[in-house]
């Protein structure tokens, strides 16, 4: 006789940004939810993230936004400059015009104060929250999901959602593919603003740009700290070391770097780096009662800061698709699951696809020298202040993939430019 442990109308299979948007997207919608995590306790490593406001919309729609608004920071402007030279090659204003046409504000936070808005918000909805379950597998039997547990524990459920990660193991029922190595890494680090600090980009996100390198610095919790963030080309991982002992690879990469941004590299923390990956897009996240959300089904590169931010889009996607079939005024129709996350995945397929291959094409426009570094440098000049045809596609209200708009919201924009 099989072990059930627990019957629920939806499981969802992970605890991070994505686990948790989707729980609580659902549990909204009137499902009882039942989340596990693998990890013994809850709770995100990392540094600051920045939220978009395709992101902080969503987090609007929920009442959640005044909960980061209250402990993140509102960037004055998004700044892009010449790692070599220090010159300033673009910038964005995110206030006034920015904020009136995304209908929310541009906001970045420490990765744990997100998670820790969203997990609360699951806390007080009525999420199931468990601890220390490894799923192995996800079977649909009829009318039924059952996930599989390393424990020999089987959690039945209507629905789903599968949000293991960037490694993520339910991914396997859909694709037979990998992570993607993308021969850079991260050092991040965060360390309390002082009287020393230099005030000048406090009140800004700042990225230099540097041949085979970048480095991000912007405050968080208040102007409390400031996160630094650096990436670079390692040839240590290109030969599949994933950590590497020492800082001299990391100074190397920055030895032709103005001293800001050298200076910066203090701020680090060096116990350990952070290999980046991605994966190819993948146009199917469905098994049966099952799908893929956040990073199982759409990891991607950090250069669009959009990683949190599409997992959170999913999840009002999500919620948008269910709302009126699976979750009707009449109560639950669980047979209307299947096609509620085939259009689930119509909607999101296309959308994120196109934000994983954006972001490494963007990543390679950093990171290149000589010539084409020139070049870089004269389109970036040339963008002018506050361009929004490269914003459109992305922070619009109304695109293809986003969430439906909330209503008191103004209408989306007739025509976006597609960058």
């Amino acid at each position: 006789m099989t072990n059930i442990k627990a019957s629920t109308d939806v499981l969802v299979v992970g605890g991070g940004m994505a686990g948790l948007a989707g729980a609580l997207a659902l549990k909204e919608n009137g499902a009882d939810v039942t989340l596990v995590e693998v990890a013994p306790a809850f709770g995100e490593v990392g540094a600051g993230l920045q939220m978009a406001p395709n992101a902080s919309r969503v987090l609007k729609r929920w009442g959640l936004l005044e909960k980061a608004l209250e402990i993140g920071v509102q960037p004055k402007h998004l700044v892009f400059r010449d790692a070599v030279t220090g010159e300033e090659l673009t910038r964005q204003t995110l206030g006034g015009e920015f904020e009136e046409r995304y209908g929310a504000p541009y906001v970045v936070i420490h990765r744990s104060d997100l998670h820790r808005i969203l997990l609360e918000a699951c806390q007080a909805a009525g999420v199931t929250l468990v601890n220390d379950v490894l799923v192995q597998k996800v079977e649909t039997d009829g009318g039924k999901a059952r996930a599989y547990t390393a424990a020999g524990a089987v959690y039945e459920a209507d629905a789903v959602l599968a949000a293991d990660g960037l490694k993520s193991t339910l991914r396997g029922t859909v694709a037979n593919d990998g992570p993607v190595s993308s021969a850079y890494v991260a050092y991040r680090g965060t360390v309390p603003i002082t009287s020393e600090t230099p005030a000048a980009d406090l009140e800004d996100v700042i990225v230099y740009l540097g041949p085979n390198c970048h480095l991000v610095q912007y405050p968080l919790r208040k102007g409390e700290l400031l996160n630094t963030v650096a990436v670079f080309k390692s040839a240590s991982f290109e030969r599949g070391e994933e950590q590497y002992g020492g800082v001299d690879e990391l100074e190397a990469a920055y030895a032709g770097c103005v001293p800001a941004v050298q200076e910066a590299l203090k701020n680090l923390a060096t116990g350990i780096r952070w290999p980046m990956y991605d994966r190819d897009p993948i146009e199917n996240w469905v098994a049966g009662r099952m799908a893929l959300i956040g990073d199982a089904a759409h990891p991607m590169l950090q250069y669009l800061a959009q990683g949190a931010c599409q997992a959170l889009e999913d999840a009002a996607v999500l919620q948008d698709t269910t709302r009126g079939s699976v979750f009707t005024a009449d109560g639950i129709d669980a047979s209307a699951w299947e096609t509620a996350f085939r259009d689930f995945n119509e909607a999101r397929a296309a959308r994120t696809a196109r934000v994983q291959r954006t972001a490494r094409i963007w990543g390679e426009s950093w990171h290149v020298d000589g010539v084409a570094r020139v070049l870089r440098n004269m389109l970036f000049k040339s963008r002018g202040d506050n361009n929004f045809q490269y914003n459109d596609w992305l922070y619009g209200r109304g695109e293809p993939g986003t969430p439906a708009e909330v209503p008191g919201q103004a209408p989306a924009h007739a025509v976006l430019a597609k960058a």
